[in-house]
């Protein structure tokens, strides 16, 4: 039997390894997007960012107020900064796999790490991303912080695990069938005209709300919306969307073990 000390330098030298292989594959994912340089990775960042502009640009110039009675930049940004870290998380893991399947034939690369390394990549890309959205807003004399900051973040980080386990389940079903990149590209579409970007889900008649209810990125929409305006009058359904986020990521990590290990 080893002495305790040898036994926890082997865990600790098994973790560097681990800790080794996610760097490595982090560092080669920042590299190998948009023309493999770094600049590229820049390019990750900013491309949402200039999506959500865009949008505002096109409000304001059409002269379209915003719902809500703020400034329109902030209403598009509260919709679009965690629809868009959903939609790329859950989307960019799948990616991830097939650039990536060649790294497999070394034996410390797993499909699971190649997971980890993207979704550590995507959550340091979206934290970026919001850092930068709040200080454009700053810079054009708009004020980013809502009354009730941590409601905010919250909101923010339940679009992340929604994404994040979604991705998962991506992953899941692309180990089967292939072509679901291009059909979830499409859902992704539909996702973001349906999940409250440019107006109030709310206002529409309660038939289609209630449908539209049981997406949980509505709900995370009106979340981040709400810590903004505490009179927007919604209700959120928190044990739902929590459910959801959890759950995606508990059934992602499950097709990880039974299903990707099989056809990857």
């Amino acid at each position: 039997m080893l002495p305790p000390v040898a036994e926890t330098s082997d865990k600790r030298s098994s973790f560097e390894v681990y800790a080794n292989v996610i760097r490595a594959l982090m560092l080669r994912d920042m590299r190998t997007r948009f023309g493999g340089s770094y600049w590229g990775y820049v390019v990750v960042v900013l491309w949402p960012i200039a999506h959500i502009f865009l949008m505002v640009t096109i409000m304001i110039f059409r002269g379209m107020p915003s719902p809500m009675g703020n400034d329109p930049a902030l209403f598009v940004a509260t919709g679009a900064v965690p629809t868009l870290v959903f939609q790329y998380t859950s989307r960019e893991a799948m990616k991830a796999m097939l650039v990536n399947r060649p790294l497999m034939y070394y034996p410390q690369v797993k499909a699971f790490d190649i997971m980890v390394a993207r979704f550590l990549v995507e959550t340091i890309k979206g934290f970026q991303g919001l850092i930068l959205v709040i200080i454009i807003l700053v810079i054009l004399g708009v004020d980013p912080t809502p009354p009730d900051p941590a409601m905010a973040v919250s909101g923010y980080l339940m679009a992340l695990l929604l994404g994040l386990g979604v991705g998962a389940i991506n992953i899941g079903i692309m180990s089967v069938f292939p072509g679901w990149l291009w059909a979830y590209i499409l859902i992704t579409v539909l996702i973001y005209l349906t999940s409250g970007v440019f107006f109030l889900p709310h206002l529409l008649p309660e038939e289609i709300y209630s449908v539209m209810k049981w997406n949980p990125i509505v709900q995370v929409v009106e979340w981040v919306r709400l810590a903004y305006n505490p009179q927007l009058g919604v209700t959120i359904d928190f044990t739902y969307v929590i459910g959801c986020a959890f759950g995606s990521i508990w059934l992602g990590l499950i097709l990880e073990r039974f299903v990707v290990r099989r056809y990857v």
